[in-house]
């Protein structure tokens, strides 16, 4: 029997066998189909809003419901109305050029639903990065599994219950569990199989699926740099950054992580993020907009990198300390941390804010070039040749000048990382691309001009063919 909701590995294969299968005798082809499932995400979103952002606040201590209607709920409805506008066009078979030897024959690209598409959720974003890859995922006409993150519980199961009221279960299942749930969903031959979190667990998942074949997506983020070049304002990159360090404290895969910024700045930059904290979040121990570090583990793993380091490179930008309690991290400045420091070799999803000497864009350029290369790269300044250097001469998953996280709000452009940062990209039409077969058609004509290349071959067939070839 299909299930909506999946608790043990027992439901979870036999909810596999039955959506696969279901996927080879009756794909989802038509677009009214595919627009009508769109239109029940909207309305599970629309009419949960309020629901999905108290419960994603009760799995973080607190978490500003405002950010979650803001980070999670808008851009996830503006997603939709972009599929909704585009996803027709989209799915239909398109010409493709042709050689001028094999006319008057022509080339086509057919895109096709892949089949059964896994969907691996974390937990700094569940909602948004849940319903991101299921816009994509149904625009292209799949099924879709999903497992979410064990450590947003109340989400996972508040989730899991709207999407069973929303959708037929031979269409969106959710799994629900803890790790040896997600373990086993990695291991099962999906048609595609899309990740979001960290490097480490990354690779556990692709090798999980390498035995099946199964494609993946990895979004797995790394750390973000913040390029400040010499004519940049800083009231304006000390905004920007603050607003990607506090936003969800800092527990978002391309929050800026590290700032690399000429030491003259550096005591003008803590001025002003003070400043900017006063403004923003006034009483922040006692602010609901302050978003908590989502459980005492990943607290206790930032603590312990600020412990490390020497006190005199700690800078509190408020005058409240953190509390482990409640898991209450305020923002920290770090004043030039080693380069194998743990808060410069870790991604840090927290609000810490390192603050690396660079001599000049050139500088910056060869240390972000020594490091793994990152899921986002943002760039402050107005010298335009300056930017594009940085732009040229350095690898990341994605770009922002002069602004900090939007990018990933941009169904017109794809989200993906690079090497450490993961592989693959979705959101719009490259996410449509990316879960859909697109397959070539050649199709020949009544007339098949190839009936001269037929043996035996003469002198002229090889001549012809030798013109041809230059």
């Amino acid at each position: 029997m299909s299930q909506s909701i999946v608790k043990t590995t027992e439901q979870l294969n036999a909810q596999f066998e039955h959506m696969r299968e279901l996927t080879r005798k009756k794909p989802i082809n038509d677009w009214s189909d595919r627009e009508a499932l769109l239109n029940s995400l909207s309305a599970m979103l629309t009419e949960n809003k309020k629901r999905f952002a108290e419960v994603i606040s009760q799995d973080f201590g607190n978490r500003s419901q405002d950010e979650t209607q803001f980070a999670e709920i808008f851009p996830s409805l503006q997603g939709i109305a972009h599929a909704k506008k585009h996803g027709k066009s989209w799915m239909k078979t398109r010409r493709v050029s042709i050689s001028t030897f094999y006319r008057p024959a022509h080339n086509e690209l057919q895109p096709q639903p892949l089949g059964l598409v896994g969907i691996m959720v974390p937990w700094n974003y569940p909602l948004f990065l849940a319903v991101g890859p299921m816009i994509d995922a149904l625009t292209a006409g799949n099924r879709i599994m999903i497992k979410m993150s064990e450590s947003a519980p109340l989400f996972a199961e508040t989730f899991a219950e709207a999407v069973a009221e929303y959708f037929p279960s031979d269409v969106v299942s959710v799994a629900v569990g803890e790790l040896d749930l997600a373990v086993a969903f990695s291991g099962l031959p999906f048609d595609h199989l899309l990740y979001t979190g960290s490097t480490n667990v990354g690779k556990q998942v692709m090798a999980a699926a390498a035995p099946n074949l199964t494609p993946v997506t990895l979004e797995l983020g790394g750390k973000s740099p913040v390029v400040v070049l010499e004519d940049a304002n800083l009231e304006t990159v000390v905004n920007r950054i603050m607003m990607g360090k506090t936003l969800n404290a800092g527990q978002t895969c391309i929050a800026p992580d590290y700032v690399l910024i000429h030491s003259n700045l550096h005591s003008k930059f803590v001025k002003l993020a003070k400043e900017w904290m006063i403004n923003h979040y006034p009483d922040i121990a006692n602010n609901a907009d302050y978003t908590r570090i989502i459980n005492a583990s990943q607290f206790k793993r930032v603590q312990g990198y600020l412990e490390k380091l020497p006190h005199e490179q700690l800078v509190p930008l408020t005058d409240i300390a953190a509390n482990a309690d409640t898991q209450f991290m305020p923002p920290v400045a770090v004043l030039n941390p080693a380069p194998d420091s743990e808060v410069m070799q870790n991604e840090l999803f927290a609000p810490i804010i390192p603050l690396v000497h660079v001599n000049g864009v050139r500088d910056a350029v060869e240390f972000i070039n020594s490091r793994p290369r990152p899921l986002a790269l943002y760039i402050f300044g107005e010298d335009n040749s300056d930017i594009e250097y940085v732009r040229n001469y350095t690898v990341s998953g994605g770009v922002a000048i002069n602004e900090v996280i939007m990018h990933v709000a941009q169904h017109e452009l794809p989200f993906g990382g690079v090497g450490h940062s993961g592989m693959g990209a979705y959101h719009g039409q490259a996410g449509f691309e990316r879960l859909s077969h697109m397959k070539p058609v050649f199709v020949q004509s009544k007339f098949n001009a190839l009936n001269i290349m037929l043996p035996p071959y003469s002198d002229l067939f090889r001549k012809g063919l030798d013109f041809l070839s230059k």
